[in-house]
């Protein structure tokens, strides 16, 4: 057991393995963060008031030429805010069941983790892609088995509570997952329709759906399915207008109710976590993932074309991020029973009406 153990800190692998692992860590964590201080700055601004603009230590004034932009800008506000929720006191009620109810925020938090370690980013020159886990070319299937696993973390907590309000909103998460991944699932059959060719024998894969959007992208050619694959991504991210496990105004705060400190802060992360997610899947199905134009995916050679789709990957997710937060401060609540009719009786029947109609065409045109 020695020399195993000895073999185990020695090997290279297990440092390249620990310090990936560290990265994805570190990426979720920061994505999420400034996530949070987006959504703090973008609602100010809609709101017309001022945002986090004063966060800041006074060693980091002195960092030339950014320490006045750091200071004035709030940017160290996420930092702040993650050694408060770390360094806060997490008091355990009495009345909670107490290992599922340490256990959820963990549960709610590691789908995001190997969702996101999945995602392709962009293309190296070589033809590899950049993910966060190399070698890994997933399909979207795979992703939305992961990602729907998030809810868990929302039952366990709502049920380990031991108290209405949380339980009520786990429920409404658990029927609101359901209700609609039927329709989210319908709506991406069409670009998998539209993905499958003759050459292309894994049309499930997230980078060929990326590779078959270099002539047109699919959010011109399938703009039902993905106006109600967006609907859907707002809905299985719990984000207004469809935050129904929270919904402050009639269940106090929501299956994370009874959590504080460090636990709280999981759930905070993971919902970011899961809208980083969302939208990344939405722009490598329907906006050509890191081609830069619908008619122009890359722009010189080399090195060069690989940094340019890889920033313009980037900047369609911060625009995907920005309408998250946009549609929040924009958009009132709807009521449960609404959610309920627009999941059933609007989305569903569309999402039925729309694959058939584009299988018929692409039945005829073969």
């Amino acid at each position: 057991m020695e020399q195993i153990l000895n073999d185990l800190v020695l090997s290279p692998a297990w440092y390249y393995t620990a310090a990936r692992g560290l990265l994805v860590i570190v990426v979720l964590m920061s994505i999420a963060a400034y996530s949070v201080l987006l959504e703090r700055k973008a609602s100010a601004w809609i709101q017309g008031r001022v945002g986090p603009n004063r966060t800041s230590h006074p060693v980091i004034a002195w960092i030339p030429f950014l320490g006045t932009f750091l200071m004035k800008g709030g940017f160290i506000q996420p930092a702040a805010d993650g050694l408060k929720f770390l360094f806060k006191e997490d008091a355990l009620p009495g009345h909670v069941r107490k290992i599922t109810y340490i256990l959820a925020p963990c549960v709610a938090l590691a789908p995001a983790l190997i969702a996101l370690v999945m995602l392709p980013f962009g293309e190296l020159p070589n033809g590899k892609i950049i993910t966060l886990c190399p070698g890994a070319d997933v399909g979207v299937l795979f992703m939305f088995a992961i990602s729907s696993l998030g809810v868990y973390g929302i039952a366990l907590a709502g049920w380990s509570a031991n108290s209405k309000y949380p339980f009520l909103g786990a429920v409404r998460g658990s029927a609101q997952l359901i209700s609609y991944e039927l329709a989210m699932g319908l709506s991406v059959l069409t670009v998998f329709l539209a993905t499958a060719t003759p050459q292309e024998n894994n049309a499930l894969s997230l980078v060929s759906m990326v590779k078959a959007q270099t002539g047109i992208w699919n959010v011109f050619v399938h703009p039902i399915a993905a106006l109600i694959f967006l609907i859907c991504i707002f809905a299985e991210a719990n984000r207004h207008p469809f935050d129904m496990p929270e919904s402050e105004t009639d269940l106090v705060g929501g299956f994370h109710t009874e959590y504080g400190a460090f636990k709280f802060g999981l759930f905070f992360v993971a919902e970011y976590s899961h809208m980083v997610i969302g939208s990344s899947l939405f722009i490598l199905m329907f906006l050509g993932g890191w081609h830069i134009l619908p008619w122009v995916p890359t722009i010189g050679t080399g090195v060069v074309a690989s940094l340019l789709g890889l920033a313009a990957f980037f900047i369609k997710l911060a625009a995907f991020l920005f309408f998250f937060v946009w549609v929040r401060w924009t958009v009132p609540r709807f009521r449960y029973d609404q959610v309920m009719r627009i999941g059933w009786r609007v989305l569903l029947p569309i999402a039925v009406a729309n694959l058939i109609v584009y299988f018929l065409w692409y039945a005829f045109k073969g």
